[in-house]
């Protein structure tokens, strides 16, 4: 179902009774890819499963976001619907926005982070590699006859260099995809004040599993999971263990 949100659609579906719990994909990914988690505890719980703007079925922001900008539309849905005091089960970005919440908004029970983002990654010189010859590009196509193919030519290069993310996304969302990459949350973890379950997956090679120990020191309240077998789609990998120790940690919000 659609909603407006400061004037943008957002897709969504709610199901379920109970305390309120919100699930947040990670990038690239939309509604379809919680269902499983979404069918189980919507069983227990009023299950709230969004297409962040820019994914799936809701609208794409109409410029450049950060982890701010996800975070203020992520507070306007909740006060839309008059959600009280729900737990954000975030994967990978979903998890890089939840920690946002905690600390600029509050009001929280309790927040799950599977594979979560939110430490800036160490770069391999591959990747300055990458950088500085997209840069290199840029700055030589400004030049007089070269810069009439410029546009041509930078897309071209970007398509050899970037991730499969950054090549499937629109031009908006490669903007907010490099803006988000780069941001550092570690600052704002020792604020977040609500108990805090971190799940990985012990093979994750895009959020590895010393970014979640990083975040278990640095939260007041966490304890880690490290799920053998799994990747950074832990929550799948190993999906029924996954919904069994995120059934335990909800255990006093349950309904019935």
């Amino acid at each position: 179902m659609f909603i407006d949100i400061n004037g943008m659609k957002l897709n969504y579906i709610v199901e379920g009774e109970g305390s309120p719990v919100i699930l947040l994909h990670g990038w690239g990914a939309n509604i379809q890819a919680f269902r499983p988690v979404h069918n189980h505890l919507a069983k227990y719980h009023r299950v709230y499963t969004l297409d962040l703007p820019g994914f799936g079925e809701s609208q794409e922001p109409p410029e450049q976001w950060g982890t701010e900008d996800y975070t203020d539309f992520l507070h306007a849905f909740i006060q839309k619907m008059e959600i009280k005091n729900p737990t954000l089960l975030g994967h990978s970005n979903g998890g890089r926005i939840s920690i946002f919440y905690a600390t600029k908004y509050g009001g929280l029970n309790k927040i799950i982070l599977v594979d979560s983002a939110g430490v800036k990654p160490k770069r391999k010189l591959k990747y300055y590699i990458k950088v500085y010859t997209y840069k290199a590009a840029k700055h030589l196509l400004s030049l007089p006859i070269l810069n009439r193919y410029k546009d041509e030519i930078l897309s071209k290069v970007k398509s050899k260099l970037g991730s499969s993310d950054y090549k499937n996304s629109s031009g908006v969302m490669q903007q907010t995809m490099v803006k988000v990459v780069n941001e550092d949350l570690q600052h704002l973890m020792p604020k977040v004040n609500v108990p805090v379950l971190l799940i990985w997956g012990e093979n994750d090679l895009d959020t590895p599993v010393s970014d979640g120990e990083k975040m278990e020191k640095l939260m007041p309240d966490a304890g880690l999971v490290v799920l053998k077998n799994a990747s950074h789609f832990a929550y799948l990998d190993q999906l029924r263990q996954f919904l069994v120790i995120v059934d335990k940690f909800l255990e006093k919000d349950r309904r019935g």
